[in-house]
C-alpha cells in the first residue's frame, strides 16, 4: 500500500471535511459543514496561522493533522498546537499518525516553534503513546483547560 504525504490547499477542503467528520463521529460530535469549510480555508488561506498535512492512499484521504500556531508568554515564543489528528481506522497502526506528527514537527522546526502542545482524552491510550514518542506528556499540575466563545465579562 502506497501512502502519499503532502500539504493540504484548499483544493483539498472536501477531503478534509470527509475526515473530520468521521474524526467528530467517532469522537461522538457533530461537524457543522457548513462553518468548518470557511474556517478550513481561512487557515490554509493564511500560512502565518498554520497548516494541514494530508495522507493519500490511490488518491482517497486517508489521514490528517492540523497545526495551529499562536504566541505564548509561558514559552517566550511560537507554541504550536496539534489541533486535529486523525488516521481512518483501516489505515491506523501502519505509521501513517507518526509520519504525519514527524510533518508537523519538521513546521514547527522551521517556523520557531518552541513549544508544542496537544489535547486528548485519558483514555486515548493509543494517541497518549503516539504523542509521547514525540516528547508530550500529560500535564501533571493542577491546571484545568477552560475554554469557550469569546463574550463579554458577566454575559
Amino acid at each position: 500500500m502506497q501512502i502519499e504525504y503532502k500539504r493540504a490547499t484548499t483544493d483539498d477542503i472536501e477531503s478534509l471535511l470527509s475526515l473530520m467528520h468521521d474524526f467528530y463521529a467517532e469522537s461522538g460530535f457533530a461537524l457543522n459543514r457548513a462553518s468548518t469549510a470557511p474556517a478550513l480555508r481561512a487557515l490554509l488561506s493564511n500560512p502565518s496561522l498554520g497548516c494541514i498535512c494530508l495522507a493519500h492512499s490511490n488518491n482517497s484521504p486517508v489521514g490528517h493533522v492540523v497545526l495551529t500556531v499562536r504566541f505564548t508568554m509561558e514559552h517566550e515564543g511560537l507554541s504550536g498546537y496539534i489541533d486535529d489528528l486523525y488516521v481512518r481506522p483501516q489505515f491506523r497502526r501502519r505509521g501513517i499518525g507518526h509520519r504525519l506528527l514527524n510533518d508537523l514537527v519538521a513546521e514547527c522546526r522551521r517556523r520557531g516553534c518552541k513549544s508544542l502542545q496537544v489535547e486528548v482524552g485519558k483514555s486515548n491510550v493509543a494517541a497518549l503513546s503516539l504523542y509521547e514518542r514525540f516528547g508530550l506528556h500529560a500535564a501533571t499540575d493542577d491546571r484545568v483547560l477552560a475554554s469557550g466563545p469569546v463574550v463579554e465579562a458577566g454575559a
